[in-house]
């Protein structure tokens, strides 16, 4: 049975506990007990989260885990060196290491960051590129596996990292399984950016809001500002001038960044020809589509296809590993 060793210390980041629902659902999804996880402190017994609660937790004392898995706070305060030196002896023996958002500071603190890339909440990847100059931290995506360390971004991104996980020892279909039950999309490639362009419009009105809702779901349309004036029973003048003062973009670019995410997604995703994706996310064709990557990100979708595919987690573990519930 892979064992999952989580370690926490006194004020995480409750958010963190989330992602190990992913773990739960595993079992539930194989009908047996697969994975067993189990929650570390430097000294065991009960740890309080940011919200309060309290979970109770045991200490390292020299156990073995197939995966070190490392929470983060809100605040990031040095880590006490009694737990940094647990956490270094225990990753070192363990098939792989990981960390959500800004867990990331202990592992690098540990040094298993060194010369590694490595993903941490976007508001925080500027220290930790500081304070650690031999880590290529990315602070733009999802997460990151760099050989058997496993490293993501903020809140919701754990979940991704763990999806990950589990389709790294399972493979994609009970990955997507889970995916399901917990109602997230199956899954963000690790490749995605943190930034949603919805998000960054961040509209004031429902109105506004439901057009664009209405042109992410019609990415193959022409979306004119009179397609979009016309779903938002506005004028083409009072559309433009609303949609302007709300979001500080005219329509035409913010149907452009919808179109570069939905088309950086497909092309991480690797299934999708150029000519499939330029087609489907309304860019009509690939030259056009090259164009506007780029102007948005400063390269043709080849290579960032190529680097999604750089990026890919390794593969499964073996039939017999899963048939056991063993990885030694």
């Amino acid at each position: 049975m892979p064992s999952i060793g989580v370690v926490v210390f006194s004020g995480f980041q409750v958010m963190n506990l989330a992602p190990l629902s992913t773990f739960e659902f595993a079992n539930l999804e194989l009908g047996r007990d697969f994975y067993d996880v189990t929650f570390l402190s430097e000294g065991g017994g009960p740890v309080r989260t940011s919200m309060g609660m309290v979970i109770e937790t045991e200490p390292f004392a020299g156990r073995h885990f197939d995966t070190v898995l490392v929470v983060g706070a809100i605040k990031v305060d040095p880590a006490a060196p009694g737990l940094i030196a647990r956490l270094r002896e225990t990753a070192s023996t363990a098939r792989r290491v990981a960390a959500t958002c800004t867990g990331a500071f202990l592992l690098a603190e540990a040094g298993l960051l060194d010369g590694r890339k490595a993903a941490t909440h976007w508001a925080h990847a500027r220290d930790l590129q500081r304070l650690y100059p031999s880590i290529r931290v990315d602070d733009d995506r999802i997460f990151v596996s760099d050989g058997n360390v496993w490293t993501s971004a903020g809140m919701t991104a754990g979940i991704d990292l763990t999806l990950a996980l589990v389709e790294d020892d399972l493979g994609p279909e009970i990955s997507k399984g889970i995916a399901r039950k917990l109602v997230v999309y199956h899954r963000r490639t690790g490749g995605q950016s943190q930034f949603s362009a919805l998000l960054e419009l961040q509209p004031r009105s429902d109105r506004v809001q439901k057009v664009l809702a209405y042109a992410r779901s019609n990415l193959g349309n022409a979306l004119s500002v009179e397609e979009l004036a016309e779903a938002a029973h506005l004028s083409p003048r009072q559309f433009s001038r609303i949609f302007r003062e709300e979001t500080g973009q005219s329509p035409a670019k913010a149907v452009e960044n919808l179109r570069l995410e939905a088309a950086r997604t497909m092309l991480e995703d690797g299934r999708h020809s150029l000519d499939t994706v330029a087609q489907e996310t309304g860019f009509a064709d690939r030259e056009r589509m090259r164009r506007a990557f780029l102007r948005a990100f400063g390269q043709p979708p080849q290579v960032i296809r190529r680097q999604a595919r750089h990026l890919a987690p390794p593969r499964a573990l073996s039939a017999e590993v899963v048939a056991t519930g063993s990885a030694h």
